[in-house]
């Protein structure tokens, strides 16, 4: 009994030493190194949302000009409707290609095919190119089929398939281009999978390209078949309207320059050519064709009242996978053309810096890095450190300012507001990661994963009878990292709320519970295995 005591006193003894000398090195070195060390982070990230707020009144105030005086592209530049030659008959269109890259697309292959067979224009001036990557034969024998049976009804579509799928999208669309008949089109329009564009598509976008030689790309919206599916699909509508109704917008008004979206856009043959064609060494070959043409000095237009039906990836695997995507591709792409852009001499310094500074600095490094770094790590932190004050114009003015500009394009949705803050902030942690890793060129700089289109796969599986038990694997459902991060706000918040004076703990509390909902796997949809 007396040994038994001897040791427990023992282990107390050395957990009061080891509490005392943590306490010991924390007292040490709190006033001289972590203090200023996190006001110096502070500040940093304070100016840089500064930075964000700049950029953000700047496009709220260009937006409100171009909506004010109804700047419509159309009134910009010269738009006439096509119409047939006496003489020449339809040869008075000109030849345009539509490529249609998928891989294992089953869900939604006949969307688009079907769509894009049904463009309303002269069926001797179009091809459609079918480029199918699919590793699953199975699929590829029903994209072949769909070909053919849209073949036999007199559409000049054409199946191609490759031995590998080097480059991924990119390599598809570049395999593309090789064929002879390429060589006969003047334009090219682009659709993933899922999108469904209307009949008269081609007839809006085309003239702009005709009627205007300096124009080498034209951009559609993006219109969302699913964005009622769930709370992720509407959230991430409110992060595509603003995407659409401002930066695409603001990017074609005042600087005939934005990044193609990589679907439901037509590009000029000669711009993409001279760009030197798709390259595969980012994950944004989109992005990345759009900068160097727009560094020859090619105008390009976005028009926001021409949709085109597509779906919002609803399972959170395949958003999270899409926003990594997004995310690692443009840093890695920043960190390739920086010094491209900077020396280019073929267009004016005031372009260099609004691509250099607005387009890849601010809004594809600093808003996603400053989001996760100051709302979710630093003033978090700042509840243990009552000497480092944060300034009420840091924690409401300017994210509320922020957050009214970035909710402009979402009206239908302001109740959700809220939802859709914690949200981003949560997945501000995925692309903050991804934004270093593309910079670094680090882990999974060159991932591509396709994004996972259900269609009406969910409907189909929610039809059937549900089994008693539902069987997934723990790593579907349960994310670490944002259970770590709802772990470390949690515990911020009851400090600041037993401790602290500084009230973060409303804030604290609803993040940390978002992580939580993230991390347990409860957001999105989840499709059960067949």
């Amino acid at each position: 009994m007396d040994t038994i005591f001897s040791s427990s006193q023992a282990l107390l003894n050395v957990h009061s030493g080891i509490t005392n000398h943590v306490g010991f090195i924390w007292q040490q070195t709190r006033t001289p190194l972590v203090v200023p060390l996190l006001r110096m982070i502070l500040f940093v990230c304070l100016a840089l949302s500064f930075m964000l707020f700049v950029e953000r009144l700047y496009m709220g105030i260009v937006i409100a000009f171009v909506k004010l005086f109804r700047r419509k592209p159309e009134k910009k530049y010269k738009w006439e409707p096509l119409k047939g030659d006496l003489e020449l008959g339809n040869y008075a269109y000109p030849m345009v290609l539509v490529q249609i890259p998928m891989c294992n697309e089953k869900e939604v292959y006949q969307l688009s095919i079907g769509a894009a067979c049904n463009l309303s224009w002269p069926a001797n001036r179009i091809f459609i190119q079918v480029l199918d990557d699919s590793t699953d034969p199975a699929i590829k024998a029903l994209v072949e089929k769909e070909c053919r049976r849209w073949a036999s009804k007199g559409v000049n579509i054409k199946y191609e398939i490759r031995d590998n799928r080097k480059g991924y999208k990119a390599g598809a669309l570049r395999e593309g281009m090789k064929h002879s008949y390429v060589k006969l089109c003047s334009h090219v329009a682009i659709f993933d999978a899922d999108f469904q564009p209307e009949p008269d598509f081609l007839e809006r976008t085309i003239p702009f390209l005709v009627h205007n030689p300096e124009i080498g790309l034209v951009q559609a919206r993006w219109e969302f078949v699913n964005a009622d599916e769930c709370l992720m699909t509407k959230m991430q509508e409110m992060s595509f309207g603003y995407h659409f109704t401002v930066e695409q917008e603001v990017g074609s008004a005042a600087h005939a320059f934005f990044g193609f979206n990589g679907t439901a856009g037509v590009w000029r043959m000669a711009a993409l050519n001279e760009a030197g064609g798709w390259k595969d060494r980012t994950t944004v070959e989109d992005m990345d064709l759009a900068v160097r043409a727009g560094l020859n000095g090619w105008k390009f237009v976005y028009v926001d009242d021409l949709k085109v039906k597509n779906e919002l990836p609803s399972t959170f695997r395949a958003y999270r996978n899409q926003q990594h995507r997004w995310s690692c591709g443009p840093a890695n792409l920043f960190r390739k053309m920086a010094m491209e852009i900077a020396t280019n001499k073929k267009v004016s310094v005031w372009k260099k810096f609004y691509l250099i500074y607005s387009f890849f600095f601010i809004r594809k490094i600093i808003a996603h890095a400053v989001t996760f770094i100051l709302y979710c790590v630093v003033i978090p932190a700042t509840v243990f450190i009552p000497e480092v004050k944060v300034p009420r114009w840091g924690t409401i003015y300017i994210p509320t300012a922020i957050t009214l500009l970035n909710v402009l394009g979402s009206a239908r949705s302001m109740q959700l507001v809220v939802f859709w803050i914690l949200f981003e902030n949560v997945m501000s942690l995925h692309r903050t990661k991804a934004t270093f890793i593309g910079l670094f060129e680090s882990g999974r700089v060159n991932e591509w994963i396709v994004t996972e289109k259900l269609g009406d796969a969910l409907k189909t599986k929610k039809g059937l009878k549900a089994p008693k038990k539902l069987h997934f694997h723990v790593g579907e459902r349960v994310h670490a990292l944002e259970l770590f991060v709802g772990l470390y706000l949690l515990f911020c918040g009851w400090y600041d709320y037993l401790f602290g004076n500084n009230r973060f703990y409303v804030y604290l509390f609803l993040q940390a519970m978002a992580f939580f909902v993230v991390g347990f796997g409860y957001v999105g949809v989840f499709v059960p295995n067949s």
